[in-house]
């Protein structure tokens, strides 16, 4: 699960960067990016926590900019580790302050933070955001227990953006949320925002607003309550107050709030962190693979169109070759064969020699002032088949034109039609090859053909010799015709006498069923082989044409990943079963 989540996270950023310009994209998939940055980090705390029973609690100091979060953290440690600034941005890490601990204790937070590096404080730099701090300290504040206390940066300025995953792993890393929030900021809608977008998590939380006016207790914390209820379902959080006092250069966390950080903390303690993990991925799993789903739909559109254009091709080449009573001469073809194993004993060579002689004038003729054309050697069904295929691809791209234009998921399918486009040429090539490959091979199957008429024949010596007879009697009178025309129409008349008597005489023979049966075998042996030419050009190339968009603005993410991601999220019912 965690590997799939992360190739997800990869797909939305890489997408989000190359359509900048695109509305829709712009809009929803920065909030898919920080929930999956978050199921990241889930993930990998129930990792934690299967190896590190006894991880320390997490205290998360949250908010925007300068509303006093380290001053707020520095308060409850009763210390000054934390840096404070007057200016914005000034923390711009996560830095945890391991209260009452050493950083040992804490063993196991480098995995959970991933690719961001452990460092110290004091060897933070801000050039760098993706790394964190943990530092030892000793317990300077006696009634909190020991725990660790994260300093964070704020979410709401412009250069948050750097650093918001660090802040996002924090939160899910807390086992308890202080958001503070001042007279100015509470009502900015990041603080909501970010509140709406952890409410899945369900996390103990308590609000702390700063630099209050005094007197003005009452209305801030009526409207915070208000806006919690806008955006969150669970109950509204105890609100610590502080009222600013000009004089006091210090925050001074409220004694008698004391009682709600730890009853918040012994609340923590007593979660059961997989079933909130499974329910925040059964929450937002449909909106993170909404836009997954589209373009599997859009593969299977596409695999349906090409192999609703195949069947067609496939429909055409049985009409137009197989079951054309002109065009289809394969079978003429194999009778051709069968009259050379017919001939006389003794007189083949003599028919063959003679046969040879007459051609040669007539074959010389044929070329005669005629340039090379591939075309003119190759037969009519070679013809067919590579028109049908030039034709099929035609027929795709103008599909993928249509598409173009319907407004959903346009970008996809008009990277698709450019990929057909550019590989159009080599898959007509491709095709022309097998083409040949298969006109060549199925000349076996023609004298396969041939030779199993002439099997039967032989176990008929009546019908044999009768044809035998017929055979001899129509060379000579094929060879008598063309010495007095000269030669003329030999390649037009050689065997056409002969092949018309013998079909006769087997057709009305008592093996004409036994022919028509090798007829049929021989054209089912023959549309078998070209359905299987068809269903290599769509099967190996075309159906899987859109993984060649695997570098391009797209997600690309197979329906195998994805059977396979729900299958790991539903098999376990309190939890999530990792790879």
């Amino acid at each position: 699960m965690l590997e799939f989540i992360q190739t997800l996270l990869r797909s939305y950023q890489r997408v989000l960067k190359l359509n900048p310009y695109d509305a829709s994209v712009n809009k929803l998939y920065p909030q898919c990016i920080d929930q999956l940055i978050l199921a990241e980090a889930l993930l990998r705390k129930n990792e934690l926590r299967k190896h590190f029973s006894t991880l320390p609690l997490q205290i998360a100091v949250i908010g925007p900019t300068q509303v006093g979060k380290s001053t707020l953290v520095n308060a409850l440690l009763n210390n000054h580790s934390a840096g404070v600034s007057p200016l914005a941005g000034y923390t711009v890490h996560p830095q945890g302050f391991c209260h009452g601990l050493t950083v040992q204790a804490c063993a196991g937070l480098q995995n959970y933070f991933g690719r961001f590096q452990q460092l110290t404080q004091a060897q933070l730099s801000a050039e760098r955001h993706d790394c964190y701090s943990l530092d030892e300290l000793p317990r300077t504040a006696a009634w909190l227990p020991e725990c660790v206390i994260w300093d964070t940066p704020d979410f709401d300025s412009i250069d948050a953006a750097d650093y918001k995953e660090g802040v996002l792993r924090t939160i899910a890393l807390a086992d308890l949320i202080i958001l503070v929030v001042s007279k100015e900021k509470y009502a900015d809608q990041s603080v909501w925002d970010i509140m709406a977008a952890v409410a899945a998590l369900n996390q103990p939380t308590l609000l702390c607003v700063n630099k209050l006016a005094p007197g003005t207790e009452t209305m801030i914390i009526n409207s915070l309550r208000d806006k919690w209820q806008a955006v969150r379902q669970d109950q509204f959080p105890d609100v610590v107050p502080i009222v600013y006092r000009k004089m006091e250069h210090e925050l001074n966390w409220p004694e008698e709030s004391r009682q709600f950080v730890l009853r918040l903390l012994d609340m923590a303690a007593r979660r059961k962190a997989p079933q909130m993990l499974q329910h925040y991925f059964q929450q937002h799993w449909p909106s993170w693979l909404a836009p997954v789903y589209a373009e599997l739909a859009a593969v299977r559109e596409w695999q349906e169109l090409c192999e609703r254009e195949l069947q067609q091709a496939i429909n055409q080449y049985q009409r137009d070759y197989l079951n054309h009573p002109q065009h289809y001469v394969t079978f003429q073809n194999a009778l051709a064969e069968l009259l050379t194993l017919l001939e006389m004993p003794g007189m083949a060579t003599l028919m063959a020699g003679t046969r040879k002689v007459l051609t040669w004038p007539v074959k010389q003729f044929i070329k005669l002032g005629r340039k090379p054309d591939r075309l003119s050697e190759s037969t009519q069904e070679m013809q067919l088949l590579a028109q049908l295929s030039e034709h099929f691809l035609i027929k795709l791209a103008d599909h993928l034109l249509d598409k173009t234009s319907q407004n959903r998921l346009t970008g996809w399918w008009k990277d698709l039609a450019l990929l057909l486009r550019q590989q159009r040429p080599e898959f007509l090539n491709q095709f022309q090859m097998q083409i040949n490959d298969y006109h060549q091979h199925f000349k076996l199957e023609i004298s396969d053909a041939a030779q199993q008429v002439y099997q039967k024949l032989e176990e008929q010596p009546l019908i044999l010799n009768s044809l035998r007879a017929t055979r001899v009697t129509t060379d000579a009178a094929v060879i008598a015709l063309t010495i007095k025309t000269g030669g003329l129409g030999l390649h037009d008349l050689l065997f056409a006498p002969a092949m018309l008597a013998v079909t006769s005489l087997l057709t009305e023979s008592a093996i004409g069923s036994y022919l028509k049966r090798i007829e049929a075998e021989l054209k089912l042996k023959q549309l078998r082989k070209v359905q299987a030419l068809f269903n290599d050009l769509c099967q190996s190339r075309l159906v899987s044409l859109p993984l060649g968009l695997t570098a391009q603005q797209h997600f690309n993410i197979t329906l195998e990943q994805v059977q396979l991601a729900e299958q790991q999220l539903t098999e376990k019912k309190h939890g999530l079963r990792f790879l």
